[in-house]
């Protein structure tokens, strides 16, 4: 048996995917063959959304078909409302990510149906509930009256309206589109890959996506974008940046929002998302965030040869939106949702339960001394 250990499955190929690809020779990630970066100047959220569940672009009657589906699925129970409302105020929001799809997965009546059709229904239902749920917590900690979905509203104007009670203008929606265009998918990534393994015990798509939030609440993989937004207010203006930096790394300390295991040159979804953090300062007439951001990014290419990931504008630009810290990764899940529920049916088409080898390094073989004998 070859032993040779591959730490992280570092270059392991594990299986294949039509779902997304990261291309190095453009520098670009593809959902279905798409560039991202096209997708985010051409398409809606709703419209990517749609491809990466159903492999194609839709016309226009697949979108108008698919955004009446998403309204008709907004509302959550009457039980599940009052879960959130009662669950403890200084709870971790990914905390509350989680606990929600399990209840979803209690009440849904597909649950245990991994049919194509049915895995389909859960996954539009569990993309239309979350949004509501995570907002009716976003409301319910601070104390406000939750605020039901609204028809008629897109993904994102909705999620505003049941948070803030109000809508941003037109530029900020784009700008939050944008953002859910790319993360809503990225290959074999951690919690995509646990999303995976769930489903190939032939588990539900409810058990699969819960165990995937576990997954992307790390501070290596989602919760990044929250450990930006710390790492900004420690750095508070952009007169420290510069010193806070070069200090940071004369220690060797970790700075988070920059490298990733798969792009070596730089996130293909940085200059997207850098552009439209510009554009949402700007608006917000806020130049603080945007030179602390620009700082930080040319002292560490400039030093250490590393470059920002999608993470690193992130965080900021939800900052300015309005957002708690906390919510950051939660708004990754609401848009993460679609790339997990993609992976577990094709996982679910051609399943070959996951279940890799370990080299073994502990005690060798030892036998059991009778206690009077120790």
């Amino acid at each position: 048996m070859n032993e040779d250990i591959k730490k992280g499955l570092l270059g392991i190929v594990v299986d294949e995917t039509t779902v997304s690809q990261v291309m190095p020779d453009i520098n670009s990630l593809t959902y279905r063959g798409y560039a991202v970066q096209d997708l985010c100047e051409k398409c809606s959220f709703e419209e990517v959304a749609y491809l990466i569940l159903n492999k194609e672009l839709p016309n226009k009657s697949n979108l108008k078909k698919f955004k009446k589906e998403l309204n008709e699925n907004r509302n959550i129970t009457i039980n599940l409302r009052e879960i959130v409302k009662h669950m403890p105020k200084k709870a971790h929001p990914m905390d509350v990510a989680r606990t929600v799809v399990s209840v979803m997965g209690l009440e849904d009546k597909d649950t245990s149906n991994n049919s194509p059709a049915a895995n389909m229904r859960k996954a539009i239902r569990i993309f239309a509930k979350t949004p509501t749920a995570m907002a009716a917590f976003f409301r319910a900690r601070r104390g406000k009256k939750i605020i039901p979905p609204k028809q008629g509203l897109s993904f994102s104007e909705n999620f505003f309206h049941m948070c803030f009670g109000k809508m941003p203008n037109k530029e900020i929606i784009n700008a939050f589109d944008v953002s859910l265009i790319l993360y809503a998918e990225h290959s074999f990534n951690v919690s995509t890959f646990t999303a995976r393994t769930i489903t190939s015990s032939l588990s539900d798509i409810h058990s699969a996506i819960t165990g995937a939030i576990g997954s992307l609440k790390g501070p290596l993989h989602g919760g990044a974008n929250e450990a930006v937004m710390h790492m900004m207010n420690k750095i508070k203006k952009p007169e420290s940046a510069l010193k806070w930096i070069n200090n940071a790394l004369d220690k060797k300390e970790v700075v988070m929002g920059f490298g990733h295991r798969v792009y070596k040159k730089g996130d293909s979804r940085v200059p997207t998302m850098e552009k439209y953090f510009k554009k949402v300062s700007k608006l917000k007439n806020d130049k603080k965030f945007f030179k602390i951001y620009e700082i930080v990014k040319n002292v560490m290419i400039e030093r250490k040869d590393i470059h920002p990931n999608v993470d690193f504008p992130t965080g900021p630009t939800y900052h300015l939106m309005g957002f708690d810290t906390d919510f950051f990764t939660p708004i990754f899940v609401l848009s993460r949702i679609t790339g997990w529920s993609a992976h577990i049916m094709e996982q679910h088409a051609a399943n070959k339960l996951i279940r890799p080898l370990s080299k073994y390094s502990g005690e060798k073989h030892r036998k059991v001394m009778l206690l009077n004998q120790r």
